[in-house]
């Protein structure tokens, strides 16, 4: 999903600790640190919950790959077996001028993965949003020629997956490249190359790391049309010998959309694909609908009222509230335990609450509550209930 890195970079400098408190504040803080973590440290890890079923991700920021989210870092090292990086690895941020390469971040990020043994996953190559003009032109800023792009894409596809051969585990190869009505969305990679550039930029990365796993990574598969887009360019990829190893629905979801059946039925279809299915960016939103395509917009632009509509929870989620969100974790992870034979991984779009893009996109200044970990980094009713109602299921199998 859209991700601005610049909205990150603020949030980035926002949360960045200091080292200006007073030593006797620090102490304060450091046995507060200390308590909460001996209070949470009987919790079981997340990945061993779901050990035998498939692996649980976690996407980072730039800030937490930098070491500056150490809280959160350590829930990383505890619960999750796999992450994905939320933005160092798009185009604008690796890739950022023509001869240009920016490796830094995503060798901390490889470099924390391999230090944990993680299944380490790379987002993304070839999309419509977070890619620079300049890849689309050339040096006098006119439109490139198809085989002039296909050569960019291959070169930028060949030196970014080269770098990380067998140590990058799997690639969200191409992103998003079908519409709501099932048709190929309208972007510069269509319209230059056609709509074989899905295509080629599968048969690039597969010849640059033949035992990565190559992933086709999507949203709004609810829509019945789009999910039958998606499953028509599969079939028609495998088809032509193009080897695709899994499709990812990114799960950004709502307390009460989409329902669990017409998940369910989705996931169903795509597992005839005979690939394995993955959850890539999951986080389950509590605050008012508010179209994610709409122009970005700051809440203080809105009248109070209007505020209000949007951003009903500014300093705390409602007890109830947190009830709702913990039912629907429990009712999503019930049914990806049900079809854990089909899933190879559940990966959330953020360690906790704080590091949500959810808060600034497409309103910035709300506060939103999609994790299973609070601010603090502290478990919430949701944790507990995705737990508990995944043990209950083991313990009812092994009787």
């Amino acid at each position: 999903m859209i991700n601005p890195t610049a909205e990150n970079r603020k949030l980035n400098k926002k949360n960045t600790r200091t080292n200006t408190f007073t030593s006797s504040l620090f102490s304060k803080l450091f046995r507060s640190s200390s308590a909460i973590s001996t209070k949470y440290a009987e919790q079981p890890a997340l990945k061993n919950v779901f050990k035998n079923d498939f692996y649980i991700g976690a996407a980072l920021s730039l800030n937490q790959i930098s070491d500056n989210d150490p809280d959160a870092i350590a829930l990383v090292e505890k619960h999750f077996n796999s992450i994905t990086p939320e933005n160092i690895l798009k185009w604008e941020e690796v890739h950022p001028e023509p001869n240009r390469y920016n490796f830094e971040a995503a060798d901390r990020y490889v470099a924390l993965g391999e230090k944990h043994k993680m299944h380490i996953i790379g987002h993304t190559l070839v999309w419509f949003h977070q890619t620079p003009d300049w890849v689309f032109q050339d040096e006098s800023g006119k439109p490139l020629g198809r085989e002039a792009l296909l050569e960019r894409m291959k070169d930028h596809i060949f030196t970014v997956m080269g770098r990380y051969k067998g140590r990058i585990h799997g690639w969200d190869v191409v992103n998003e490249a079908i519409m709501s009505d099932g048709q190929f969305r309208k972007n510069k990679w269509l319209e230059i190359i056609g709509e074989d550039y899905v295509l080629k930029a599968f048969e690039y990365a597969r010849q640059v790391d033949p035992d990565a796993q190559l992933y086709y990574n999507e949203y709004d598969f609810e829509h019945k049309s789009k999910c039958e887009g998606v499953i028509w360019l599969i079939k028609n990829l495998q088809s032509r010998g193009v080897r695709i190893d899994g499709v990812g629905i990114q799960g950004h979801w709502f307390l009460d959309y989409p329902h669990i059946e017409d998940i369910e039925s989705y996931i169903l279809a795509l597992s005839n694909l005979g690939v394995k299915l993955m959850i890539t960016e999951l986080d389950v939103g509590v605050l008012p609908y508010y179209p994610i395509d709409s122009k970005i917009v700051d809440i203080s632009s809105f009248d109070l009222e209007t505020q209000k509509k949007f951003n009903p929870y500014p300093d705390v989620l409602p007890d109830s509230v947190q009830k709702d969100l913990a039912d629907r974790y429990a009712e999503l992870f019930s049914l990806f335990y049900k079809h854990r034979d089909k899933f190879s991984r559940v990966t959330f779009w953020a360690v906790h609450d704080g590091q949500s893009w959810r808060s600034y996109l497409p309103i910035k200044g709300r506060t939103d509550y999609p994790m299973l970990f609070d601010r603090q980094c502290r478990p919430k009713p949701a944790f507990d209930a995705v737990v508990k109602i995944v043990q209950s299921k083991k313990f009812k199998t092994q009787q």
